[in-house]
């Protein structure tokens, strides 16, 4: 988020913006009661998954925090973004970050036979812990600044 934040002249630390990881949709609601309005009073914004925007919904509701925005994922950030660089360009840059093995073992599982190469993609970088927010990084540095996905895109030019 900051790198592409940057690479639109823009310093979001100097601007008072935090970026903080939630750990899930099932804490929303928590940090809208202490940071969002019925707490610090902060403005909250940010991304969601598609499938958890419910989650989103009620816990922003249940914390008074209901007029907060949020971006919507089709079905996740990684989804946006490897449709945004597309299976080839994801698949290089998981050999430049040497996870080729790891991904190849992976692709030879039963339960990935029928799936789309994106349904596969997706799926890997979901599998090892911490592998979703460093692929999330290196990706949206991939992107050319035309390709932003669209919440994304809309999450930065609300900040």
């Amino acid at each position: 988020m900051s790198s592409l934040a940057a690479r639109r002249g823009r310093d979001l630390a100097a601007e008072g913006v935090c970026v903080l990881p939630m750990g899930g949709a099932m804490s929303v609601g928590r940090f809208a009661r202490l940071l969002g309005p019925p707490g610090l009073g902060l403005r909250l914004t940010g991304l969601c998954d598609e499938g958890e925007r419910r989650f989103y919904t009620r816990g922003l509701e249940r914390a008074g925090a209901a007029r907060q925005e949020f971006f919507v994922c089709a079905a996740d950030l990684e989804d946006e973004l490897i449709r945004a660089l597309g299976v080839t360009r994801v698949a290089e840059l998981v050999r430049a970050e040497g996870d080729l093995r790891a991904l190849r073992t992976f692709l030879h599982q039963p339960a990935q036979q029928g799936r789309t190469s994106q349904q596969q993609l997706r799926r890997f970088l979901g599998t090892k812990k911490g592998r979703k927010i460093h692929y999330g990084r290196v990706l949206a540095e991939a992107l050319d600044n035309d390709r932003v996905p669209a919440p994304l895109d809309a999450l930065l030019t609300s900040l």
